[in-house]
């Protein structure tokens, strides 16, 4: 069994990562555990829409690695103290899409997601990623820890 972790750096990350490793024995089966973290692109219209060309794409890529790196240590963290093996990726764009992407690529049993747990009408309004992925992962299951 494959499963991805979507790691956004948010508290309900951390309690996914806990989840996990209190019910790692129920997935004896769990060959592989993917972190993934999402990074929104830099807007292009920023800088008159020369972002790229003034910072280069070196800086930029620079900075999206190095963002997923902080930003995945502390899920890494815990699993290396639980002693539970695991594989870390970034990806840019848009956060359901990348996930959604991925775990097809990947052929993810399942993916484990933390929810901020907004309001229904804040939900309705504004959408949540939790709610994205499980509109378009289908007929991957999704797990979704608050």
């Amino acid at each position: 069994m494959k499963i991805l972790l979507a790691v956004d750096g948010s508290d309900y990350t951390i309690k996914a990562v806990d989840f996990l490793i209190t019910h790692f024995d129920s997935f004896k089966n769990a060959t592989e555990l993917h972190l993934l973290h999402v990074k929104l692109p830099i807007p292009a219209g920023l800088a008159g829409g020369r972002v790229h060309e003034l910072l280069g794409q070196t800086v930029i890529d620079s900075y999206y690695k190095e963002e997923a790196e902080r930003i995945l240590a502390p899920a890494e963290e815990l699993l290396l103290a639980a002693g539970i093996p695991f594989q870390s990726h970034y990806r840019v764009g848009d956060v359901a899409e990348e996930i959604r992407l991925y775990a097809s690529k990947s052929m993810i049993d399942m993916i484990v997601i933390g929810s901020h747990g907004l309001g229904a009408i804040r939900s309705l309004v504004m959408g949540s990623v939790a709610t994205k992925v499980l509109a378009t992962t289908m007929p991957i299951p999704v797990l979704i820890v608050r």
